[in-house]
C-alpha cells in the first residue's frame, strides 16, 4: 500500500492527471460484458447449497466446493426441461452462461442444463415420473383388470424382428396352439418408439376383439428400455379397456410399463406362460375330470340297481293283489263306520225335531182354543176385542172357537165383577 501511495504522490508532483474515473453502473457493466465474451457457455461442477424455489417459478442456489461458492439461477423456461428436482447436498455438472448481477455487483451462472454426478439423468427422469404417476393412482390394485383364464385371441405389440417375438410364437405354439396370435409392428426403443406403442394399445382397443395384450421386448440398458418408461405409454396402458400384461426386459428390469399394467412378467418367455394355459396340463386335467365324473356314474348306478333290487324284493311287489284286498277291505270298514255315524245323526236329528214340535204346540194359540176358550174380534177391522170398552152394544163381532167360527152382535157390555 505504501509504494502505491508513494507512485501516486510522485505522479501528481509530476503533474499526472487522473485519464478517467468510472461509475460503479459502468464498471460493473464493463466487467459484465467482459465475462460474458470471454466465457460463453461453460460447465461447472459443484455442490447445490441454499436451494429456493420462489413462487415465480424460477431457482436460486449456489454451487460450492471446498474454497469458493458462485451463485446459479435457472430461469422458469428453463427449469420446465429438468427431469428431476434439486435438493441441497446434491452435487451436479450445470452448464450455462456466466454473467453479472449488476444491482449488487455479483457474478453468476444461468444454468441451461443440469446432470447430477452419481445418478444418471435417465434415473432421476424415472424415479420422477413413477413418483408423480403413483401419486395420481395409476398403479392402483384396484384398477388393474383380471386376465382371462383362456383367451382366444391375444395380441402382441413388439419388434417383428426381435429375438423376443420369435421366443413368444414358440411357447405359445408349444403350450396353447388353439390361441390366434395378432402382431402388431412397433419399434421398441429410439426415436419414434413411444408413438408406435401408443398406436398399438390404442389399435387394439378401437378393433375390441383381443381378449389380452403383451407389450414385449428383450432386456438392454435403461436407455434401450426408456420408450417404456415414457408418460404418455403409462397413460395409455391405464386407459385400455383390454388388459395388459408388461414383459419387457430381464427379470432385474423394471420399467414404468410394469407398474401400469395389470400383469407385469419379468421377461416375453414368462409372460405367454402367464397369460396361456399348458395344453398337457389341460389334458390332464380332462383326463383326470374324466375319470372322475366316470366314478361318480358308477357309484350313482350302483347305487340307483341296489335301490331297485330292493324295491323288487319289497312284500308289495310280490304279493300286490293282497295289498289291493286289504286296501279295498279297508276302504269298505271306512264306509260303514260312516253310515253308521249318518243314521245315528239322523235318529238324534229326528227326536230334536218332535220335541221341538211337541214345545211349540203347547205355545200354540189354538191349543189354549181346544180347552174351550176362544178369540172376539171386532168387526169390521177385525181387531181382537180384549175388554168390554173395547166394544159397544149394537156392534157386530166375530167369534172365533177351536173349530169353526161364528158372527154376533153386542146387545150390552158389563165391566168385570
Amino acid at each position: 500500500m505504501l509504494v502505491f501511495w508513494e507512485k501516486f504522490q510522485l505522479l501528481l508532483r509530476l503533474g499526472g492527471a487522473i485519464e478517467k474515473v468510472w461509475t460503479v453502473s459502468e464498471l460493473t457493466r464493463s466487467v459484465k460484458e467482459n465475462l460474458e465474451v470471454n466465457f460463453p457457455a461453460i460447465w461447472v461442477e459443484g455442490e447445490v447449497s441454499n436451494y429456493l424455489l420462489h413462487t415465480s417459478g424460477h431457482r436460486y442456489f449456489s454451487l460450492k466446493d471446498e474454497s469458493a461458492q458462485l451463485r446459479c439461477t435457472i430461469w422458469r423456461g428453463a427449469g420446465q426441461y429438468l427431469n428431476f428436482e434439486l435438493e441441497d447436498g446434491l452435487k451436479v455438472h450445470a452448464f450455462g452462461n456466466l454473467t453479472v448481477y449488476e444491482k449488487r455487483g455479483e457474478y453468476q451462472l444461468n444454468v441451461l442444463k443440469l446432470l447430477p454426478i452419481g445418478r444418471g439423468e435417465l434415473e432421476i427422469a424415472f424415479q420422477k415420473l413413477k413418483e408423480r404417476l403413483f401419486k395420481e393412482g395409476l398403479f392402483d390394485e384396484a384398477h388393474k383388470k383380471p386376465i382371462p383364464e383362456f383367451p382366444e385371441r391375444i395380441g402382441i405389440i413388439t419388434s417383428p424382428t426381435g429375438a423376443a417375438v420369435q421366443d413368444m410364437l414358440k411357447i405359445f405354439r408349444r403350450r396353447f396352439p388353439p390361441a390366434e396370435l395378432y402382431l402388431y409392428p412397433a419399434r421398441v426403443q429410439g426415436e419414434g418408439a413411444k408413438e408406435e406403442i401408443v398406436a398399438g394399445i390404442q389399435a387394439f382397443n378401437e378393433w375390441g376383439e383381443v381378449d389380452v395384450m403383451i407389450l414385449g421386448r428383450g432386456g438392454g440398458s435403461l436407455e434401450d428400455l426408456w420408450a417404456f418408461n415414457e408418460e404418455e405409454v403409462a397413460r395409455a396402458i391405464y386407459a385400455s379397456r383390454i388388459p395388459v400384461v408388461s414383459a419387457v426386459g430381464h427379470e432385474i428390469d423394471f420399467t414404468i410399463a410394469d407398474f401400469v399394467a395389470d400383469l407385469r412378467a419379468p421377461t416375453p418367455s414368462a409372460a405367454v406362460e402367464m397369460v396361456v394355459p399348458d395344453k398337457e396340463e389341460l389334458e390332464g386335467v380332462v383326463k383326470g375330470l374324466k375319470e372322475r365324473i366316470g366314478g361318480l356314474f358308477a357309484h350313482q348306478l350302483a347305487q340307483a340297481q341296489a335301490r331297485l333290487d330292493a324295491v323288487l324284493g319289497s312284500y308289495g311287489l310280490k304279493k300286490p293283489a293282497d295289498l289291493v284286498n286289504q286296501k279295498s277291505q279297508f276302504v269298505d270298514e271306512l264306509s260303514r263306520r260312516a253310515q253308521l255315524a249318518l243314521s245315528n245323526r239322523l235318529a238324534q236329528m229326528r227326536l230334536e225335531l218332535k220335541s221341538a214340535d211337541e214345545r211349540l204346540a203347547t205355545l200354540s194359540p189354538r191349543a189354549v182354543l181346544a180347552r174351550g176358550y176362544s178369540i172376539v174380534r171386532r168387526r169390521p177391522d177385525g181387531r181382537v176385542v180384549r175388554e168390554y170398552k173395547e166394544v159397544k152394544a149394537g156392534e157386530g163381532v166375530e167369534l172365533i172357537f177351536s173349530k169353526g167360527k161364528a158372527e154376533a152382535e153386542v146387545t150390552r157390555t158389563l165391566p168385570e165383577e
